[in-house]
């Protein structure tokens, strides 16, 4: 039987970053798994069929940036969802795959943590109340 809370993958090469996004989202209320690169998402992603949601950074070390991670994502995991941040890049949600959201570091965690909901909300893994 599956975990009742959602699991979200983070996937970015700061420790310092992933280390507090990994904290918003144990915060939320969801399981976390934390990956460096996108290298390491996708060997997560194939050895898993329980993540819902990757929150991705744009720049990241290795030949894969988010951006083409979340395009290969929903390409082979389609149910994903998918939330990109970046620092430097600035980006139009339709340079994203559908459905996908944006924002721009610094973030607000309690953006985040809404928007993690609510893209969740269709699902049956929210966060305990």
């Amino acid at each position: 039987m599956r975990n009742s809370k959602a699991v979200i993958l983070v996937v970015e090469d700061s420790t310092i970053i992933r280390m507090g996004a990994v904290d918003l989202v144990l915060s939320a209320g969801y399981e976390a798994l934390e990956a460096r690169d996108a290298h390491e998402a996708i060997r997560i992603l194939e050895s898993r069929d329980d993540i819902d949601l990757v929150f991705t950074d744009v720049q990241m070390s290795g030949a894969m940036n988010g951006i083409k991670l979340s395009h290969y994502i929903r390409d082979r995991w389609p149910p994903v969802k998918l939330i990109v941040a970046s620092g430097k890049a600035i980006l139009e949600e339709s340079s994203l795959p559908e459905g996908s959201h944006f924002f721009s570091k610094p973030y607000s965690d309690h953006a985040i943590a809404d928007a993690m909901a609510r893209m969740l909300s269709s699902d049956r893994c929210l966060p305990p109340a």
